[in-house]
């Protein structure tokens, strides 16, 4: 069972670190060049379908991690599951208001001032994609130990 549940910790987190960092390095960017008012348009459908796989994706890394850590006892689950869980404030607290400016219907969508939110927001979205890597880095990491 333990192999079970730490296959899912180490595949949730992963999956949730690969698309974080898709985002930050291929998709933010490619919106970002197709100028203010296309990438603030396009940005909201984008938000709101990777919203629900990421959240569920964190939730479920969590849990694993930790059942994990509870089962086997080594740190280095605990350690994964707080970092793959931290994203969660983090986005709630540090990236919620500029996702709501930006969901905003009155947002001028191609201001200089919109342009700069979002640039701001793929370099807060990028702490999300380092702290998943060193989550999903920290389960395999245990599991090589083992």
């Amino acid at each position: 069972m333990i192999d079970l549940i730490q296959f899912v910790a180490v595949l949730s987190c992963s999956l949730f670190a690969g698309a974080a960092i898709y985002i930050n390095f291929v998709e933010h960017p490619a919106r970002m060049g197709c100028g203010t008012e296309i990438a603030a348009t396009v940005w909201a459908p984008s938000y709101k379908r990777a919203t629900v796989m990421q959240v569920a994706l964190a939730v479920v890394s969590t849990i694993a991690g930790v059942s994990s850590w509870l089962i086997a006892g080594e740190i280095l689950w605990l350690i994964g599951a707080m970092l793959i869980f931290s994203v969660m404030p983090f986005t709630l607290i540090a990236i919620m208001p500029a996702n709501k400016q930006l969901l905003d219907p009155g947002l001028d969508r191609a201001s200089a001032s919109t342009r700069a939110l979002l640039e701001k927001w793929g370099k807060l979205h990028g702490v999300r994609s380092v702290r998943s890597l060193a989550a999903a880095a920290a389960f395999l990491v245990s599991i090589l130990q083992a």
